[in-house]
């Protein structure tokens, strides 16, 4: 089991964590909050020397940044560790510039995960969209992101597997 996955374990630690990964360090990024069933993730970014552009905005990169792991971190807390989950593809569009500081509130629903685990139970893969906009201290959109995910059972718990204890 990778080291990341024992030092994420609960909400509590994911944030710390996420707030002292050097990506999320240097480039501005705060996890504010982890719901405890991880269905919610709130992170913000507020502008410092190191993530404002040419033009003295927030820097697009910064920007995605903020967003990108955690639909797949909640849904692989979600489904569990007969699943792979990753993520497939990721878009992001610039709505307006980012000067203040700016949040993306991300969530996924129950019916999200049931879905994903219903859909994949014949050993087949799927892939569903999640979106989040990312906004500013007076909720105007600054960037709307959308994240593509895979989910697929682990090849031992696809249907007609053999057992490891055959």
């Amino acid at each position: 089991m990778p080291v990341w996955k024992n030092v994420f374990k609960g909400p509590h630690l994911l944030r710390l964590g996420m707030n002292v990964w050097p990506p999320f360090l240097g480039a501005g990024i705060a996890v504010e909050e982890v719901a405890t069933d991880f269905t919610y993730v709130r992170v913000a970014l507020k502008p410092t020397i190191f993530n404002r552009n040419y033009v003295g905005t927030h820097f697009g990169g910064s920007l995605f940044a903020m967003t990108d792991p955690f639909f797949m971190l909640m849904l692989i807390r979600n489904m569990g560790e007969r699943y792979y989950v990753w993520d497939r593809s990721a878009r992001i569009e610039f709505v307006a510039p980012g000067k203040g500081k700016v949040v993306a509130e991300m969530r996924i629903r129950r019916e999200d995960v049931q879905e994903m685990q219903t859909s994949t139970a014949s050993g087949e893969k799927f892939e569903r969209d999640f979106h989040t906009d990312i906004v500013d201290q007076n909720g105007a959109i600054v960037a709307k992101v959308t994240k593509r995910i895979y989910a697929r059972l682990k090849p031992d718990f696809r249907p007609g597997a053999s057992s490891s204890a055959d």
